[in-house]
């Protein structure tokens, strides 16, 4: 049985260090929303996640942020991969989404839990340059496979 870590690819690849500097964006909003508990932020959160899984990056308002500072500071291209941070988007998207329902349904206690989930992982992302999204995918893949014949 092998232990081995599976990453989703599309043969695409994207800047990495834009991935790693809109995960820090994403980061500040998770931290300001445990501050606040604002329901804007898990809701904007929604919209731009949705964006980057849907390929429609460039309307991403955390990217184009992204894009600025990298072009202000001279941040060179790192290729990566699109479909593991794609994937992790994705992830993002369905946290941020529960985050915003719990917090509509008065249960602050779990939305708050949701969005310390999301800081460890931006956190990871950004300063670490680890990206959950393979461990996540690989475990998904395990339970959701077909059934293997011995």
């Amino acid at each position: 049985m092998k232990n081995e870590l599976e990453c989703p690819v599309d043969y695409v690849t994207i800047n990495e260090n834009k991935a790693r500097l809109t995960a820090f964006f994403v980061l500040v909003l998770a931290v300001v929303f445990l501050f606040t508990q604002l329901w804007i932020i898990p809701a904007f959160l929604i919209v731009d996640f949705f964006t980057r899984v849907n390929n429609w990056g460039k309307y991403s308002l955390l990217g184009i942020l992204s894009d600025a500072v990298i072009k202000q500071i001279g941040i060179k291209n790192k290729p990566t991969d699109r479909a593991p941070k794609r994937f992790a988007a994705g992830v993002g998207l369905v946290f941020s989404a529960a985050i915003l329902i719990f917090l509509l349904l008065n249960l602050a206690i779990v939305s708050i839990a949701l969005a310390v989930i999301i800081v460890v992982f931006a956190f990871l992302e950004s300063f670490v340059g680890f990206c959950a999204g393979c461990y996540v995918y690989t475990i998904f893949k395990k339970m959701y496979s077909p059934l293997k014949t011995k």
